[in-house]
């Protein structure tokens, strides 16, 4: 062990050992994004110095070595850099990343965009190359490819927990208790269709601005649906992630005399509170939950609408268990995908190499 860490420090080029940095980072990043999804633009910043430093000094290098040397560098760096960056963004741009997956993405295409060399007693790391040699384009087929296991192994786990169901590839069924403390998207809605549904940070963002927790609004779920209760003075809606520290709780429920209960509990309304389906005959408003209200407060909200909101509220103040997507972390499988490329190489060529295609 000593030796092989000893070769890999006198042998391996200084400016690809400082990469290796992007590796802690990475670990940190992908765990944040799994306990919070949640990743401070602080982690990228010094890693982006570092980038902009290292592939500075790395032109410098080249530019002053050989016509060859220059080439070697410049095509795949132009690949990276004018190709990997504004992909990462058009993902961003599309929904097809969050904004720490393609701030992520465009650090590996700075910071690597050649493929690095690390020396160890028997053998060269990563061990397959591509003749692409561009290095990011390699984490990223990695990541796609680990990426497409998450289904399957989501699938496995319903399977074996006895949960078969068309949504089983992508999702799993939580208790509407838990929901406050879940990540992901409700996968169903109110009418009983299935497709993408409410953002759970959003709902989190809704039931902060309103003041109320979620086993309140299931208990008053007729009530709560009149505009009318809403507080005169909505509070921060914080961003809807987990942790964030939640608004007292300032929600009003209304009965039918306009009285007026404080701490949330039910009006005598001369039946059960509940979560039965709702009484057909029951008055139609204009703003139901006040989703539109907190549309046009809040700037933004994770892309939902008024009527998401709606369906989503509908959904999870009548149902006790909902179907949703966990939305797995894509910084995990680039997390591997990074690791797996540092020493192994290009998983993707290396199959196509197996199946006699390249």
């Amino acid at each position: 062990m000593i030796e092989a860490v000893t070769v890999l420090l006198e042998e391996s080029p200084p400016a690809d050992l400082l990469r290796l940095l992007a590796v802690p980072a990475f670990t940190w990043a992908a765990y944040r994004d799994v306990a919070t999804r949640r990743v401070p633009n602080a982690v990228w910043a010094p890693l982006t110095a570092l980038a902009l430093a290292l592939l500075a000094r790395d032109a410098w290098t080249a530019w002053t070595a050989s016509e060859f040397a220059w080439r070697s560098f410049l095509v795949p760096t132009a690949v990276s850099v004018g190709l990997v960056v504004p992909l990462a963004y058009l993902f961003w741009r599309t929904g097809g990343f969050g904004g720490a997956d393609a701030k992520a993405l465009m650090v590996i295409a700075l910071l690597f965009p050649v493929y690095p060399v690390y020396f160890l007693p028997n053998a060269a790391l990563p061990l397959q190359p591509t003749n692409v040699r561009v290095f990011s384009f390699t984490v990223l087929t990695n990541t796609v490819l680990f990426g497409l296991a998450a289904p399957l192994l989501l699938a496995a786990r319903n399977a074996v927990s006895g949960r078969f169901s068309p949504l089983m590839f992508v999702g799993r069924p939580v208790s509407v208790d838990a929901v406050s403390e879940t990540h992901g998207r409700l996968l169903e809605r109110a009418d009983g269709s299935t497709g993408g549904g409410l953002d759970l940070d959003a709902l989190r963002m809704y039931l902060r601005w309103r003041g109320v927790d979620l086993e309140t609004l299931r208990e008053n779920a007729d009530a709560l649906r009149d505009p009318a209760t809403l507080p005169d003075e909505p509070n921060d809606p914080t961003d809807g992630a987990v942790t964030a520290d939640a608004p007292a709780a300032s929600a009003v429920v209304e009965d039918s005399d306009d009285r007026r209960s404080a701490d949330g509990g039910s009006p005598s309304t001369g039946q059960d509170a509940g979560t039965e389906a709702r009484d057909p005959a029951a008055p139609a408003f204009d703003d139901p939950w006040g989703a539109d209200a907190f549309v046009a407060d809040v700037d933004g909200a994770y892309g939902a609408s008024a009527s998401d909101l709606r369906d989503g509220l509908d959904l999870v103040t009548a149902e006790s268990d909902v179907w949703i997507s966990p939305g797995i972390p894509f910084l995990v499988p680039m997390f591997v995908g990074l690791v797996v490329a540092l020493t192994y190489g290009d998983v993707l060529f290396g199959l196509l190499g197996l199946a006699g295609a390249v």
